[in-house]
């Protein structure tokens, strides 16, 4: 049971290495997996060269894992320079960009702040002649009120008026009439 382990263990390894590299040009290292899972294979297929195929697979399990080792160190061998320089360029580069939109975001910022202070303006105007409107509505029909009851007042004046004429002819004929009755009477 512990061989099926070692087995299903390396397996997993394998589909690993083989799904890392492209399907179109396997690695030199997916080959040497598949040759070994053939090997492997072969083996377990021949019962009576399992001890050997024991100490095969513990050697090429080594030789996986110095392969593996040696990736690393491959890896890892590069000059810390170059890749400090790629990482400062990078955080460089965002950190330039990040300026940028945070520029750009203080600008669109200002620019809502303007429109909404005129639009702020706008609703106040047109809140304002609105009601100037119903105030200056109202201030008319006072006037309009206030001529109509001065209009009716004057009316009345001149009928007033009028009457005062028409008395006052009478009384000025009356009194023409009068004169001459006195000057009658006097000679």
């Amino acid at each position: 049971m512990s061989s099926l382990y070692t087995r299903s263990k390396e397996y997993t390894r394998s589909r690993k290495a083989q799904s890392d590299s492209p399907p179109s040009s396997p690695s030199p290292i997916a080959k040497t997996l598949r040759h070994e899972r053939l090997s492997r294979l072969e083996a377990a297929t021949n019962p009576s060269t399992s001890e050997s195929s024991y100490s095969d697979r513990a050697s090429s399990r080594s030789s996986a894992y110095s392969r593996r080792e040696n990736r690393l160190a491959a890896l890892s061998s590069r000059p810390e320079e170059e890749s400090n320089r790629d990482y400062k360029k990078l955080y460089e580069s965002a950190l330039s960009e990040n300026q940028k939109l945070k520029s750009k975001l203080q600008e669109a910022q200002l620019e809502l702040a303007d429109i909404k202070a005129k639009l702020e303006k706008a609703t106040q105007q047109k809140q304002e002649k609105t009601s100037d409107r119903s105030s200056m509505l109202e201030m008319e029909k006072r006037e309009k009120r206030a001529l109509e009851r001065k209009l009716s007042e004057m009316e009345e004046e001149m009928k007033i008026l009028t009457e005062l004429k028409s008395d006052n002819q009478r009384l000025k004929d009356e009194n023409g009439a009068l004169i001459r009755v006195i000057s009658k009477l006097s000679k």
